[in-house]
């Protein structure tokens, strides 16, 4: 017996993006330096010394790139503008250039029957503002605020669905203080400044991009990661709950107007669950100003959800475990994405659920969700990636579930239309529906996106 599960009227189904991971073009038409284009012509930074200079040559393949999207069915795409494509010194000197593409490409989705989903930052800030400081310093807050109302001014007239950052923790945790992304520092204080300021410019830009987009909706997207202990212990719930609050709560709860978390999260810190440990005092907080706060907290019209796996987490305070990893793989290497997460579409439904319990958004998104797998075209050239179907129908279900559960759930874009730059692991992780020859830029379709297809066309899917 088969079971069909229908999706909610009016339901967008579509894919993701972001600016340095397709466009490539990364000095053409006036565009400026980012990071990303610093970070990865260093050595040493990306796997194999690969980067994003030609990526998926979107900004010359646009057109074609909207055709599969009209061949996919689906009606949203949700992509990200390269902020120093549209001023190349962060602020000031306007690219008319980079604001034309954009334009472009907004009017051939709108012509093709997509809505455009923007995201405003995805991480490439440019170089000329991280010389200044970055996001520790508040002048790039205050100069993203810029930056979103030009673009806005631009595209408001179209554009419907407006996201002001992607994955805060990313920009501010893996750039500043892990350094894995760009610009590859290791600060812990400088990542608390950063992870601010990135919101406080996300509350700050909200009242220019509703000025310059009326009847528009507009978000902030989180990546978020369901969190449990890895025993019953004292000792390893607190581990679960200082990862808890400082990845899912550091962000959702300002954001909702509940201010940072107070449940001894920098305590945790501090006692050495994020190394390097470093003593914070009350000093290291002068970047929070009066009325911070209030912006970051301004009503918003639907949080986008990112989610890929699960997190279960293990004291490094118990002596057996102290040189042993802290986040610890349940499910067996067999159930793995070849990203090395955990494939656990319980996660979702858990997450969805409690997001929604605990904040009660208008309205949410799942504006990312997918799996990397190598699969490569046969002697036929038919790409056979029957996991990544599988791992997308149950991460399709448990959002069923969820809105069975009264989750306000009004969208599923997966990640991705194609492969394409995987930031420091470079283009050996494929996350695409479609392939991607480099050499070539070939697109072909792999059997999930025919899959995909069918599930759009029906507004839902057969189990």
């Amino acid at each position: 017996m088969t079971t069909k599960l229908k999706f909610p009227q009016g339901f967008f189904w579509g894919t993701a993006t972001s600016s340095y991971q397709i466009e490539g073009a990364w000095n053409e038409d006036g565009k400026g330096e980012s990071i990303w284009d610093r970070f990865s012509h260093t050595p040493g930074h990306i796997e194999r010394g690969e980067m994003g200079n030609v990526a998926c040559d979107h900004y010359h393949r646009w057109q074609e790139d909207i055709a599969i999207h009209k061949e996919l069915g689906v009606n949203g795409y949700r992509f990200s503008i390269s902020w120093p494509r549209i001023l190349p010194q962060g602020r000031g000197a306007v690219n008319p250039k980079g604001l034309d593409f954009y334009s472009r490409l907004v009017d051939g989705l709108l012509e093709a029957g997509i809505q455009p989903f923007v995201t405003l930052y995805h991480w490439d800030l440019p170089q000329a503002l991280q010389d200044e400081g970055g996001w520790p310093a508040r002048a790039t807050a205050e100069a993203f605020v810029e930056y979103a109302d030009v673009v806005s001014r631009r595209l408001g007239d179209r554009v419907k669905h407006w996201m002001t950052l992607n994955e805060p923790w990313c920009s501010s945790l893996l750039g500043y203080q892990i350094g894995e992304h760009a610009p590859g520092h290791h600060d812990w204080k400088s990542a608390l400044a950063a992870a601010h300021h990135l919101l406080l410019g996300h509350g700050l830009a909200l009242p220019a991009i509703r000025r310059n987009s009326p009847q528009s909706e507009v978000g902030i997207v989180l990546n978020l990661i369901p969190t449990e202990p890895a025993s019953p212990s004292p000792e390893d719930y607190d581990a679960f709950r200082y990862f808890d609050g400082f990845f899912n709560r550091w962000f959702l709860d300002p954001v909702f107007g509940r201010g940072y978390p107070a449940d001894k999260v920098l305590e945790y810190a501090a006692q050495g669950f994020l190394p390097p440990t470093i003593p914070l005092t009350d000093g290291d907080w002068g970047f929070v100003k009066s009325g911070d706060l209030q912006a970051i907290a301004q009503p918003i019209d639907f949080l986008g959800v990112n989610y890929y796996s699960r997190s279960v987490q293990r004291s490094p305070v118990i002596p057996e475990h102290q040189n042993q990893p802290r986040t610890v793989h349940v499910a067996p290497e067999s159930e793995w994405t070849e990203m090395r997460w955990e494939v656990f579409p319980e996660g979702l439904y858990r997450l969805l659920n409690r997001v929604n319990y605990e904040y009660q958004p208008r309205k949410i998104y799942i504006t990312e969700n997918g799996a990397s797998y190598s699969d490569g075209p046969d002697a036929a050239g038919q790409i056979h990636d029957e996991r990544r179907i599988a791992y997308l129908r149950s991460h399709l279900e448990a959002a069923h579930r969820a809105i069975q559960n009264g989750v306000p759930l009004a969208g599923y874009f997966t990640w991705s239309i194609m492969d394409n730059f995987e930031w420091a692991h470079g283009f050996a992780q494929r996350f695409g529906l479609y392939w991607v020859d480099f050499a070539t830029q070939k697109r072909l379709p792999k059997d999930s996106a025919l899959w995909y297809r069918q599930v759009i066309a029906g507004n839902g899917l057969t189990i």
